[in-house]
């Protein structure tokens, strides 16, 4: 983690520097214009890496090292429970669809959006308690 966050801190300030190079080319190509779009976006890549970067310089520091920061560390010492998934499930694939289907209306038109996002919720349902029994539990 201390490389990942290092590396993090050094994209936030390639991102910041990026930021202010394109604003000054684009001031330079375009005769005195500014163009605040790609400016600000490029500038959240900065903000959005130095998040990144705090937090895992955080937990770094908290934690302490991980397997993958010692050089004398074995495999196995870096193989952790991931979770449980159901190889067998469909409503990751139906979530999948209805998501497309809902971000597909931004550019098709809104009335998709009223077709995809009741059914997505549905599958997010399905999905978050596909193995809840409720009461019926054994």
């Amino acid at each position: 983690m201390k490389f990942n966050g290092n590396l993090f801190w050094f994209l936030t300030a390639f991102y910041f520097f990026d930021s202010a190079a394109y604003a000054v080319w684009f001031y330079n190509s375009n005769h005195g214009g500014f163009e605040p779009i790609g400016t600000a976006a490029i500038a959240m890549l900065g903000i959005m890496s130095a998040f990144l970067a705090f937090y895992l310089k955080k937990t770094n520091k908290v934690q302490g090292p991980v397997p993958e920061d010692r050089l004398d560390a074995n495999i196995e010492e870096g193989d952790s429970e991931l979770g449980f998934f159901a190889p067998w499930s469909w409503w990751p694939f139906f979530l999948g669809i209805f998501a497309s289907i809902v971000f597909a209306s931004l550019a098709i038109g809104w009335w998709l959006f009223f077709i995809g996002f009741p059914l997505a919720i549905v599958a997010l349902i399905g999905l978050v308690f596909e193995f809840s029994r409720g009461q019926h539990a054994h």
